[in-house]
């Protein structure tokens, strides 16, 4: 018989203070045990249950001459143990009659607050004494989940003077018969044979602050349809009882009568085919199977990660939502989140399989909510770039009205003021140095109306990395006009540094003026423009071409559209496709170019008016351009793919204004419909927004 002078403590009546998180996780562990397979019956036990038929046949209490004989019927068919999981007050002859009671396991009841001690049968010795007591969670649910095996005992003035609990002394008799001896490791861990059963901490699985005094285990239950073998008194008492069900088995007596004792809450009480409640006997027989069948059969035991490495998968958890979140940024990342939580839960599934308990409640809500924080923040971050954005076009509207303002009076002043010629712009000799030293000039790429573009070197980055170098001359240098230049050249680089955060979009490095002159900075693309994809430098594209082609500009302009930005430009030579990741770049917005405006040849009169003939829109070169004027000009990029004819070189129709193309083609009428649409004369008629072409597009893909 094992009575342990272990360093266990007072304190077995349920946990501290839990969080609605832990209940949540004591959930999925219960829901875990109820979707186990079923193990087989343990044929080592019989329950002998004292049902509401018997008590219709005796009194409650049992009298001690029901008891005697009971106890005379089970003894004559050799039970290894014999566990009376019953009490009564004053049991004085209880097994009076029997010549040999070792094998016997008597119980009694600690003293709780509203509830009186109940005494142990004063003719049995106290190491034949098991305390009835049970472990539940009172702050939380009421469940039992926890076996408490051992007590120690402070009080000296009580009579359940035992430090095993009823359930844990029958398993070890019943071992100990079978020559298998219980005892303690160095480190105070219970043990019998070479199992070692680990004692519960305070924050064990998803417990946090547990009443863990005395010595705990988590109970891994049996499942309540194959449990143990069951015979009622009655059948006992009249011998209607098979006796090799009894011979060397262990043999627990105990009540199923409500109005006795009503039971305990359990992770099987929410099954449809399950008592709620499940009796005192059964745990207790949970208690001493689950001890016998781990040192016996191997069975595992339920044991838990550590609380580091508990933390250390939420934390990667977190981690993974945030990476998630801040490198998709669309709410698809909830989708991929689900099947990150799937293969969660098979993993912790699988773990618990092997009877190893992590939480799956916590990590859940560390994956999904970080991902929301960082949703969150993106939002609040893009909302704030907005405003500024739209600030900064609201300035660069008002420098556009200035400029046209400027250009209406320059039209009164002396003819030698007011020319609007190209002025002659002189090559930046290679090797010099611009931006305080900065950028190195290297090549020459392009010179047009409103300045050159140049490629050079940073010498104040790692590895001198290339960029290119964009020159924007003013076409007059009165202070006046460089005034309202530098305030439409300031916005509109504030609002390229702004959208060259999209990964499509050149980066903007730098902008300065030096001697009049203005200069951005951008990042360089390595590639070819589209313009070298299409007719006539290549053959007339496909549809499914044009079709990847439109979505994967339109999603750039859904971008800046969104930021109240239209580009003003869009043409081939204006989007430039990767050779790194095959990507389409837009390139070149436009607004800085009215800083040398266009001369009328007839009237000699400038404009504001920025554009590409064939492919900027009529509302665009009357000086008006509008969101719908970039969803026209990639409208009439995708009829040139499409025919193999300059936009400049399709017919129009003289009523309606609309393009007569869809004769030089062949192609599904979806698309020609979503083309005209794109591309119809008056702005009004045209798709308002990016993302509906976008969404008549997959419509038009997956009818195919």
């Amino acid at each position: 018989m094992l009575i342990s002078s272990v360093g266990v403590t007072a304190g077995i009546w349920g946990i501290g203070e839990l969080k609605w998180l832990q209940l949540g996780e004591l959930s999925i562990y219960d829901q875990m045990l109820r979707s186990r397979p079923r193990e087989p019956i343990d044929h080592r036990i019989l329950l002998v249950t004292i049902t509401q038929d018997d008590l219709d046949k005796e009194t409650w209490p049992l009298s001690d001459q029901t008891m005697n004989k009971l106890l005379q019927k089970i003894q004559s068919y050799q039970p290894r143990i014999i566990g009376l999981n019953i009490y009564r007050h004053q049991q004085k002859n209880l097994a009076a009659n029997l010549n040999q009671k070792d094998h016997i396991i008597g119980t009694c009841l600690l003293s709780n607050i509203g509830r009186s001690e109940v005494d142990p049968p004063e003719n049995f010795p106290m190491e034949n004494i098991g305390f009835n007591d049970i472990v539940t969670d009172n702050a939380v649910d009421q469940v039992i989940r926890r076996g408490l095996l051992f007590s120690d005992l402070t009080n000296q003035d009580i009579r359940c003077q035992t430090q095993l609990s009823f359930g844990t002394l029958l398993a070890i008799n019943y071992l100990e018969k079978q020559g298998i001896q219980a005892s303690f490791t160095e480190n105070q861990q219970f043990k019998i044979g070479e199992t070692i059963f680990p004692r519960l901490d305070e924050n064990a699985g998803s417990y946090q602050d547990m009443d863990a005094n005395g010595y705990q285990i988590l109970l891994n239950y049996r499942h309540p349809d194959q449990l143990f073998l069951q015979v009622t008194l009655t059948e006992v008492l009249n011998d209607k009882v098979n006796p090799r069900w009894i011979q060397d088995r262990l043999v627990i007596v105990g009540t199923t009568v409500p109005h006795i004792h009503p039971g305990y809450y359990t992770p099987y009480s929410h099954l449809s085919n399950h008592p709620i409640r499940t009796h005192r006997v059964f745990i207790h027989a949970q208690i001493a199977s689950q001890i016998i069948s781990a040192v016996l059969d191997g069975r595992n035991l339920i044991s838990y990660w550590p609380e580091w490495a508990e933390l250390l998968l939420i934390w990667i958890c977190a981690l993974i939502g945030s990476i998630l979140a801040w490198q998709w940024r669309h709410p698809i990342i909830i989708f991929m989140e689900a099947f990150i939580l799937l293969g969660l839960i098979g993993i912790a599934s699988g773990l618990y399989l092997q009877g190893i308990w992590i939480p799956l409640l916590t990590p859940s809500l560390a994956l999904f909510m970080s991902s929301f924080a960082i949703i969150g923040y993106n939002n609040y971050q893009s909302q704030k770039q907005n405003e500024v954005i739209l600030k900064q076009v609201e300035k660069q509207e008002e420098a556009i009205a200035q400029l046209s303002s400027l250009l209406i009076e320059a039209t009164q002043l002396p003819s030698d003021f007011n020319n609007f010629g190209v002025p002659e712009i002189s090559s930046i000799a290679d090797n010099k140095l611009l931006g305080n030293g900065r950028f190195k000039i290297y090549q020459s790429l392009a010179a047009g109306g409103f300045g050159c573009t140049y490629l050079a070197t940073d010498t104040q980055k790692n590895g001198n990395p290339i960029c290119v170098v964009k020159q924007l001359m003013p076409a007059r240098t009165d202070t006046k006009f460089l005034q309202v230049a530098r305030r439409l050249f300031n916005t509109e680089a504030e609002i390229l540094a702004l959208l060259g955060k999209h990964p499509q979009i050149p980066q903007l490095f730098a902008y300065f003026e030096e001697d009049n002159e203005f200069y951005l900075v951008q990042e360089y693309i390595q590639g070819n423009s589209l313009s070298e994809e299409l007719p006539p430098n290549t053959v007339v594209k496909s549809e499914a071409y044009v079709i990847k082609m439109l979505q994967e500009v339109l999603e750039l302009l859904v971008f800046t559209h969104n930021h109240k930005v239209i580009h003003r430009d869009i043409k081939p030579s204006n989007i430039m496709r990767s050779t790194e990741n095959n990507c389409l770049f837009l390139i070149d917005f436009g607004a800085v170019k009215l800083m040398q405006p266009q001369v009328n040849e007839k009237t000699e009169i400038a404009t504001v008016a920025i554009g590409t003939k064939g492919y900027s829109p009529p509302e665009q070169f009357a000086g008006h351009p509008r969101l719908s004027s970039d969803i026209y000009a990639l409208g009439m990029i995708a009829i040139q793919a499409l025919t193999g004819v300059f936009p400049s070189e399709i017919q129009v129709n003289t009523t309606t204004g609309n393009l007569n193309w869809r004769h030089l083609t062949k192609m599904s009428d979806k698309l020609g419909e979503i083309i005209d649409k794109m591309t119809s004369y008056h702005f009004s008629d045209r798709y308002q927004s990016a993302s509906a072409v976008i969404q008549d597009l997959k419509l038009l893909v997956t009818s195919y």
